[in-house]
């Protein structure tokens, strides 16, 4: 009895526990000019350094600040899982995301869709970014590390090669310092651009018929008017196909009323004209009565 009344009051002190707090980012992640930033930065002893073992053993003294870096255009999925990684590779992470401009970019990677501030907006959105760096190299130096504190860079473990150097990561793969990633399958800028060139004359009509002009979308008048054509013919396909759908449907409709009522009539003819039927029943009740009217002794010798 004790034990159960020791369970109750437990149960009790439980229920009574304000849940802890979740740890949710509710502001767009600080640009590192911003006073957030700064601040976060000169709070960081970066005198103490922190060591893989360290890190991934929880024993780390200080928030470990971790970098990943990329272009991330057309940001997707892919580029959200690859931060979630980084994000969550140790316990206490600052995560700080360093975004190349869109001069560098179109110099080493080539043409991007969105431009650098619009790239830069997509990111600091993500709940797992803490800081955004802007105007990021394309190879990181020793000075580029020590100006932002950073003790860990993270990224897929793909050498990058770049200015005759085989892997730009290499250095820091030496120093420890690294943190591979992995990469998403199936999802990429690159694959998402390939579908749209893929459909290219599907989203040409779609955005027509939304009102862009031809000239907007980079488009000849002859091809403006072919396209238009497509699109009408694929309306006029579409809705012959949805007729064509609807009298299938109450053909079937139809022919399963009709089996239906088939199968009613076959019944009642049956239960009327049938070998057990109602007529039947009444012509043997009448032969039956005439032949006792006619000779009831006779029948009373076949009952006997």
């Amino acid at each position: 009895m004790s034990s159960r009344k020791r369970s109750r009051r437990e149960e009790k002190e439980d229920n009574n526990v304000t849940p802890a707090k979740r740890m949710v980012n509710y502001k767009p992640a600080p640009y590192s000019s911003d006073e957030a930033a700064k601040l976060e930065r000169a709070n960081c002893d970066y005198t103490i350094k922190i060591t893989k073992e360290m890190a991934d053993g929880g024993t780390a003294p200080r928030q470990i600040r971790v970098y990943a870096d990329g272009i991330y255009d057309m940001f997707h999925s892919g580029h959200a899982r690859q931060l979630m990684q980084a994000k969550m590779c140790f316990p206490n992470v600052y995560l700080l995301v360093g975004i190349c401009n869109d001069e560098l970019t179109h110099r080493m990677k080539g043409r991007t869709v969105m431009n650098e501030e619009e790239r830069y907006e997509a990111v600091r959105h993500c709940r797992y970014v803490d800081e955004i760096v802007t105007d990021a190299p394309w190879q990181l130096t020793d000075e580029y590390l020590r100006n932002n504190k950073i003790d860990f860079v993270a990224h897929d473990d793909i050498p990058y090669a770049a200015s005759g150097a085989e892997d730009i990561y290499k250095s820091l793969k030496e120093k420890g310092m690294f943190v591979a990633t992995n990469r998403t399958e199936g999802i990429s800028t690159t694959d998402v651009i390939a579908r749209i060139i893929k459909d290219y004359d599907m989203y040409v009509r779609r955005n027509l018929a939304r009102g862009y002009t031809a000239k907007e979308l980079n488009v000849s008048y002859v091809r403006e008017k072919r396209i238009q054509f497509q699109e009408k013919m694929s309306q006029v396909k579409g809705k012959s196909e949805k007729i064509i759908k609807t009298i299938d449907d109450k053909k079937t409709e139809l022919i399963s009323k009709w089996e239906d009522m088939s199968h009613s009539l076959i019944g009642n003819f049956l239960d009327v004209f049938g070998k057990d039927g109602r007529i039947n029943q009444w012509l043997n009740d009448k032969r039956l009565k005439v032949a006792r009217a006619i000779s009831p002794a006779d029948l009373e010798e076949d009952k006997d």
